[in-house]
């Protein structure tokens, strides 16, 4: 089957440099919640990593959701907004939703 039959998924990528780790753990909790919610489930997170190219971040993290519109909908949900404002400045992220296969 090519890729073009495939129905198009979405996806949360994301690289953080851990500031506080119970602001992390914090938000960690409310945005496993948001993620179950929206049927997103982890593809990757953390886990041993060599940085090839770029800046070096501690963790990486990816999220497949059944859409990229549930992707969307879930970061702009009311409750990872919260977990957002948990975070308050507890990692320095590079943050992107897309779309996918």
């Amino acid at each position: 089957m090519s890729t073009e039959n495939k129905q198009k998924k979405g996806y949360w990528v994301a690289k953080a440099n851990i500031i506080s780790q119970e602001k992390q753990v914090s938000y960690g909790k409310l945005a496993e919640e948001v993620i179950k919610n929206f049927n997103g489930k982890f593809l990757i997170r953390g886990g041993e990593q060599e940085t090839k190219e770029g800046e070096k971040y501690m963790r990486n993290v990816v999220v497949e959701f059944p859409s990229y519109e549930d992707a969307l909908k879930a970061y702009e949900s009311e409750a990872y907004q919260e977990a957002l404002n948990v975070l308050d400045g507890g990692a320095k992220r590079l943050y992107a939703v897309v779309e996918g296969y």
